[in-house]
């Protein structure tokens, strides 16, 4: 994703929340949970992996998130981690 791409959903809730959704249920709950519940409390440069992250195709980010897969970096992997605090959250 372009910088721009990510500056104008940094500054569009909205858009985060439509990337959200995904072709998964299980997708759509964890990555729901964790944005009403802790996305607010990233910083920005967080903001910005995350949003790096919902543009990853659904096969590829839900094996990032069942460790099924992989992290690129400590960075990457530190956000899956707190992410995935979400998995059973109601």
């Amino acid at each position: 994703m372009e910088k721009k791409d990510i500056e104008s959903m940094l500054s569009e809730p909205a858009k985060i929340k439509w990337a959200c959704r995904r072709g998964m249920l299980e997708l759509d709950v964890l990555l729901n949970n964790f944005l009403e519940r802790d996305y607010n409390n990233l910083n920005n440069e967080d903001k910005r992996l995350f949003i790096e992250l919902l543009e990853l195709p659904d096969p590829e980010l839900f094996g990032l998130l069942m460790q099924k897969l992989a992290p690129v970096d400590e960075r990457q992997a530190q956000l899956i981690s707190r992410i995935r605090q979400y998995a059973r959250v109601g």
